[in-house]
């Protein structure tokens, strides 16, 4: 199993209207929030026979789509709303980066939404893509999911200061919510390279090299996710002074935004340092494998360096000259046996003086 499910993903043509991610089983839903300060209504089962009857366009218009496999509906709704091909194509396609881009009267912005798998060190991925027009908000999810279910509930029930903004701002808070999910899957990283680091301290074995170069992998995946939304984020940044041309983001929300850029750039920091941890839990692994071998070297010299004097005496004793006087010498045997008894001794207790062993 790879670690990254949408590196599957088929490259397509820009415009080729085709679901590539991998939630194929999930039925396309929609839910229709229509709000504004004084009331709120929700439409549970939303179909595209109600596009016309259900929105208020005097109020603000959530339409949230679960699922992404019944492309007819999808390019009804890009009819309706009158949105580009290569938008509804971006949408489909979860092989794309992140992406922030600006039609007439239209925002589109594309988000990564990554949470850690519950039985795996893999890491579950979803394209999440809004359509941000004047009163109006378009959210595409892969699947059915709770991302957003306490911003629902925040509409419902008043709650902040959500009802009493534009649809701007309820973008704001949906990118926000997505954003956490990276805080959730860094923190459940950082939780595994910690465990990974106590283990390589205990006991280097080979396969916690194999898990920290996952981790890394995943690391790195997150920082690709990161990045883009960080540049994208830059760009509403630097639009907080210019003249908004299509006004779909109050000059007041700007702000938030901003917010979430910070954001970014505090979790790819945090990326940073966690690498630099794997790195030296790596190099760690690394010198403990030296060290042990560098035990075993001196441990075998050691025993070399004992046994090349005793092996020198067996050699001056084993050239079965005639004139060797200790030959004849009736305890002869048991005095060389003696004198390579001490000098075993000898040799042990000057290794031990200079710690050697």
């Amino acid at each position: 199993m790879r670690k990254i499910k949408y590196k599957k993903g088929r490259k397509l043509q820009h415009i080729t209207l085709e679901y590539t991610g991998t939630h194929k089983e999930h039925e396309t839903e929609m839910q229709l929030f229509v709000y504004d300060d004084a009331d709120v209504v929700e439409y549970d089962k939303f179909t595209v026979l109600a596009l016309n009857s259900c929105f208020d366009y005097t109020k603000n218009n959530w339409l949230n789509v679960h699922g992404l496999n019944d492309i007819g509906l999808l390019k009804t709704i890009g009819a309706h709303f009158k949105l580009d091909d290569f938008l509804l194509a971006d949408i489909l396609n979860t092989t794309k980066r992140t992406k922030l881009e600006e039609q007439q009267n239209v925002l589109f912005f594309n988000i990564k939404s990554l949470l850690p798998s519950e039985y795996s060190d893999n890491i579950s991925v979803e394209q999440i893509s809004f359509i941000l027009k004047e009163g109006i908000l378009i959210s595409f999810q892969e699947k059915r999911s709770d991302f957003f279910t306490h911003i629902r509930e925040r509409l419902r029930t008043h709650a902040g200061i959500v009802r009493t903004k534009k649809v701007d701002y309820l973008l704001y808070l949906l990118l926000d919510a997505v954003m956490e999910n990276f805080y959730i899957t860094l923190e459940d990283e950082e939780d595994k390279v910690e465990e990974l680091i106590n283990q390589t301290k205990k006991d280097a074995k080979p396969i916690i090299l194999e898990k920290i170069e996952n981790h890394r992998d995943n690391l790195n995946f997150l920082k690709r996710s990161i990045v883009p939304l960080r540049d994208s984020l830059y760009y509403l940044k630097t639009k907080k002074d210019d003249d908004d041309e299509n006004g779909l983001i109050q000059k007041e929300t700007f702000n938030f935004f901003i917010r979430l850029h910070q954001k970014s750039l505090e979790l790819l920091e945090q990326i940073e340092s966690d690498m630099s941890a794997l790195e030296s839990a790596s190099n760690f692994y690394f010198s403990e494998q030296s060290r042990k071998m560098n035990e075993i070297m001196k441990t075998l010299t050691i025993i070399s360096a004992i046994f090349i004097p005793l092996t020198f005496i067996v050699g001056v004793y084993g050239m079965n000259f005639e004139n060797m006087p200790e030959l004849k010498m009736q305890n002869g045997y048991f005095v060389v046996m003696g004198v390579m008894f001490l000098l075993v001794i000898a040799l042990i207790i000057y290794f031990k003086k200079r710690r050697w062993f």
